[in-house]
């Protein structure tokens, strides 16, 4: 109990970090910067690591409260810290890979802000940083559905922030600033229904700690199955939010424009593994809600199949990686639906590995080839003479395999563990959702096979296009290979990528066994021969197409897609990302920009401002005070003044008659008034 005590130094130390750093980081340098933000980042990596060792010894866990929170009536939220396998598990993924790419940034940001002309931001990135990832590990910390949603918004907030870092900069000088609006609008919708499931909660169940509540819910038993499903329904969309799943996917792409490393932490260790862990987290009330279970299943692999497709046409380097992760994320999605709990947890831990090895590797290539842009730009090399150049279009790549010698052997082992091929972390944890899937529910198996085998070929295309034939650009042609401070941190995620399935190895089932100490999952999966070898044989066969046809027909900058000649308008979908975007432009995004302009124009300025505010009020009370002032003030206040002013005026000239200024005259009007006195007691005495 004495070390499950040091769990709020989890999100303490990246806090500490992030105070040290706003007080002077700017003072005392980039160095300083770093070495705050990556140790408070290491150092709660080591206090997850200390929580894990204390859970093995004793698994039932614990539940640490740090203070009095929120104490309203019958409502009591104390802040506390939960103390268990599935949060543990969550906070080693959080702080060991966010550290990795803490140290990743501290080199790649070296050059960000050198190229966008502003080192002042370096301290800036890495203060949003710590509190991303203090936010995360707080949300998978809390003892609370109302802690939970604190994190939540935390990371919300931070994507907005990493996102648009580089406001400024993007088409049209606001184009980055609207992907991070866009992210931020996106996931306020998905809040809303996870805000509603909150509210519900406590209303029915007057408490928002999970243990209570889940002990309530299955006292109750089915007999809450209507209730249960309204609850489910509305975590199923803040998770479609926060985890980019249909409908609400569309801000995830756009999220590229904020640096490489965000990109990283944001798909691999942090925000849309929220939504994934929140809806485990809620697995009792999931498992007494079957339509939300259906619906969670169908979601998650039509997301799947659908991202796939898109990332199968994409031309740049992130945008591929970025409609992966949600098509990944819809694997997760589909096991937790499937009831598949280990599953979906064991393909998170896993994506972690090798999607933030493939972002930082993303990352490398960029550098790569901007260091040879830069280089022919100097020498005078026609089109790279001032001319604008995308960096991260993988048209203008090629040959990158002879030039970056570490960073090919990195992307490759992850793209292979991404593609799902044996030994590699992708192929047993995929294995596990798709044999779930087998047993379970033959139309989501055979969506996410289908999912898995597109996502095999957009992986060797993109390989093929950075890595081989040769360079079709003067910047691929001059691109390096990137220093230590860059590629340490891509060899620790190829190792971790290669030897991560040994943490569920079949017959082992050491995380089966581990998460089962909260997820209540006694029995292992079993593995499934058919189902392995078929989806290897799908992914060789993807790879060796993928391989034979580009390799044959290589792309070039501005030339059409080989592939469109065989699929026509169903590769146009694809590049076109199905038109989603345009879709929700059409039918959402006009119609209320419109009825803003009308409620504005209308509304507002003719009815409110014009009709109410001008004529009503303004009006209403000029007219008032003309009656006011007119009609009463002036004839009667006035009048009644003016009158009395004229009285006392006349009584003074009267009086002024008497002040004669004659001594003779005052003394004869004294002897009269004497005279008058005496006659008056003379005749009073009578």
């Amino acid at each position: 109990m004495s070390l499950f005590g040091l769990v709020p130094l989890v999100v303490l130390l990246p806090l500490a970090g992030l105070a040290l750093n706003l007080l002077f980081g700017r003072r005392l340098g980039e160095r300083f910067t770093a070495w705050v933000a990556c140790t408070a980042g290491g150092l709660a990596f080591g206090v997850a690591a200390v929580l894990a060792w204390a859970l093995a010894q004793s698994p039932e866990g614990a539940v640490v409260p740090l203070a009095s929170w929120l104490h309203v009536g019958a409502l009591d939220v104390p802040w506390a810290f939960r103390v268990d396998t599935l949060s543990v598990t969550m906070m080693l993924v959080v702080s060991g890979v966010g550290t990795l790419i803490h140290i990743y940034a501290t080199g790649y940001m070296h050059e960000e802000v050198r190229l966008n002309e502003d080192p002042g931001r370096y301290t800036r990135f890495f203060i949003y940083f710590n509190l991303f990832l203090a936010s995360m590990l707080l949300l998978v910390s809390g003892d609370s559905f109302l802690t939970l949603f604190v994190g939540w918004e935390g990371v919300g907030l931070c994507s907005y922030l990493l996102i648009g870092f580089w406001y400024e900069k993007g088409k049209d000088g606001i184009s980055n600033a609207l992907a991070g609006k866009k992210a931020f609008v996106a996931n306020r919708i998905g809040d809303a229904g996870f805000l509603i499931a909150i509210l519900l909660i406590y209303t029915n169940f007057g408490s928002l700690s999970f243990d209570t509540v889940f002990a309530r819910a299955e006292e109750l038993g089915p007999a809450i199955a209507p209730l249960a499903t309204l609850i489910t329904l509305g975590l199923l969309v803040g998770a479609t939010g926060k985890s980019a799943q249909i409908p609400l996917f569309v801000w995830l792409p756009d999220a590229m424009a904020g640096p490489t490393p965000v990109s990283a932490l944001i798909h691999a260790a942090t925000m849309v593994t929220a939504g994934i862990y929140m809806l485990t987290r809620s697995h009792p009330l999931l498992a007494l809600a079957p339509l939300t279970q259906n619906a969670v299943a169908v979601v998650g692999a039509a997301t799947a199949l659908f991202a796939a497709s898109i990332a199968v046409a994409q031309n740049d380097i992130k945008k591929v990686l970025a409609y992966s992760t949600i098509s990944q994320l819809g694997f997760m999605v589909a096991a937790v639906g499937l009831g598949a709990y280990v599953a979906a947890m064991f393909h998170l831990l896993a994506h972690a590995f090798f999607k933030a090895l493939l972002f930082l590797s993303a990352g490398s290539v960029i550098l790569g080839v901007e260091a040879g842009h830069h280089h022919a730009a100097h020498a005078g090399h026609g089109a790279h003479a001032g001319e604008p150049f995308d960096l991260q279009d993988m048209r203008n790549m090629g040959g990158l395999w002879q030039r970056m010698p570490v960073t090919r052997w990195v992307y490759l082992i992850g793209a292979v563990a991404l593609a799902g091929l044996p030994p590699l972390v992708g192929f047993f944890s995929k294995d596990e959702i798709l044999a779930a899937a087998f047993q379970r529910s033959p139309g989501i198996y055979l969506t996410l096979t289908a999912a898995a085998f597109l996502t095999a070929f957009y992986m060797t295309r993109q390989v093929w296009l950075v890595f081989f034939g040769k360079p079709r650009s003067a910047a691929a042609e001059g691109a390096r290979e990137n220093p230590p401070i860059i590629t340490a941190p891509l060899i620790a995620l190829a190792g971790l990528s290669i030897l991560g399935g040994v943490i569920n190895l079949p017959g082992l089932h050491t995380l089966t066994t581990w998460l089962g100490h909260t997820l209540g999952e006694a029995e292992a999966g079993e593995f499934n021969l058919l189902v392995a070898g078929l989806s290897t044989a799908l992914a060789l066969a993807a790879i060796a197409l993928a391989a034979a046809f580009y390799r044959a027909r290589p792309v070039t900058p501005g030339a059409v897609d080989p592939l469109r000649a065989i699929l026509g308008p169903l590769h146009l979908g694809m590049e076109k990302k199905w038109w989603v975007d345009e879709i929700y432009d059409a039918l959402i995004v006009r119609p209320y920009v419109w009825l803003a302009q009308r409620t504005a124009g209308v509304i507002e300025m003719r009815f409110w401002h014009d009709f109410v505010h001008e004529r009503v009020l303004a009006g209403g009370f000029t007219g008032l005070t003309n009656v006011l002032a007119w009609r009463i003030d002036k004839p009667l206040v006035d009048g009644f003044f003016t009158g009395l002013a004229s009285a006392v005026q006349r009584l003074g000239e009267g009086l002024r008659r008497l002040q004669v200024g004659y001594v003779r005259a005052y003394a004869t009007v004294f002897l009269l008034g004497v005279v008058a006195a005496l006659g008056y007691i003379v005749l009073g005495l009578r």
